[in-house]
């Protein structure tokens, strides 16, 4: 099995996303990771599904997810043409000694702190899921209190968008 993500547009409306993720249930696949949100234009979402299955069982879903009303277009995308991020919270336990080093953490990540209690720090860190595992691994040793992350959101590189073509044909969307 490999990981697959899919970009999906719908329609921002009522009830799209439980039926999106019925059939992904129906069909016995976990979903791994699922993303939701508008996208440039107000009557159209943008989900972020990754599922870990075979190519072929996820052709079968893909075709019926297309038979679905609310479903626009759906696009799998692969790490090389997709730039793809993930956001993490993650409460560090700190005391005087070491503060100071969960600090160097943070900023040899990128990430930042956007919580100081006396005895720890929340940092929030975005980036791909190796990134996020390595600074996990570095931060393990000072005792981790909390994590909350998010599901991947990946969008394909360069100049062209899969809503070019899709939003001119919705009904109410300021495409032209």
């Amino acid at each position: 099995m490999s990981s697959h993500t899919l970009s999906v547009l719908v329609e921002n409306k009522p009830g799209v996303l439980a039926r999106v993720s019925s059939l992904f249930m129906r069909r016995g696949f976990n979903i791994e990771s699922l993303a939701v949100g508008p996208t440039e234009i107000p009557e159209i979402s943008r989900m972020t599904i990754v599922v870990n299955v075979e190519s072929l069982p996820l052709e079968q879903v893909t075709k019926q997810l297309n038979k679905l009303v609310n479903v626009l277009k759906i696009v799998e995308l692969d790490s090389t043409s997709a730039v793809e991020r993930e956001l993490m919270l993650i409460k560090v336990k700190t005391d005087l000694q070491t503060r100071g080093q969960v600090l160097e953490t943070v900023q040899l990540f990128r990430a930042k702190v956007v919580d100081v209690a006396q005895d720890s720090v929340t940092i929030e860190a975005t980036g791909d899921a190796g990134k996020l595992a390595a600074m996990l691994n570095v931060l393990e040793p000072f005792g981790i209190r909390e994590i909350a992350q998010s599901g991947r959101v990946a969008i394909g590189r360069g100049s062209r968008s899969i809503t070019d073509r899709t939003l001119r044909a919705v009904p109410g969307s300021q495409a032209g």
